[in-house]
């Protein structure tokens, strides 16, 4: 009887856990297929830029600083660091939140998904 109860508790503890990481795993999926409208300009990888700079590292950035990418002067004058509140400003509006930026992305008007995306941007070293 003791053997069942251990085996139970194990399981129940495995369960009680589990939702949590499925539901990571399924936010860094949904951010991974928003990323999928980035993909053409942005590397994940660091050091490889492209029509964009590579987003390896975003986090705790300072915007227009990635070596070997030459940004636009507003983008170097902005200012910021890159966190989830900046993230989320510019990716649902670029030029307003960086007047003159050369980026040519509208945004994403998707709160859900710019927040999975940030989820996953997150996640890149």
């Amino acid at each position: 009887m003791m053997k069942t109860s251990t085996s139970l508790a194990a399981l129940a503890l495995a369960l009680s856990c589990s939702p949590g990481a499925w539901a990571q795993d399924k936010v860094l999926d949904l951010g991974k297929q928003a990323y999928q409208e980035c993909i053409a300009c942005h590397s994940v990888k660091s050091g490889e830029n492209g029509v964009g700079p590579s987003l390896a590292g975003i986090f705790g950035a300072k915007a227009g600083e990635v070596p070997g990418f030459r940004f636009s002067g507003p983008m170097k004058r902005s200012g910021l660091t890159w966190d989830a509140a900046t993230l989320d400003k510019y990716l649902e509006n670029p030029q307003a939140l960086v007047p003159g930026t050369r980026m040519p992305y509208s945004g994403m008007a998707d709160a859900e998904k710019r927040a999975a995306l940030i989820k996953y941007l997150e996640t890149l070293k």
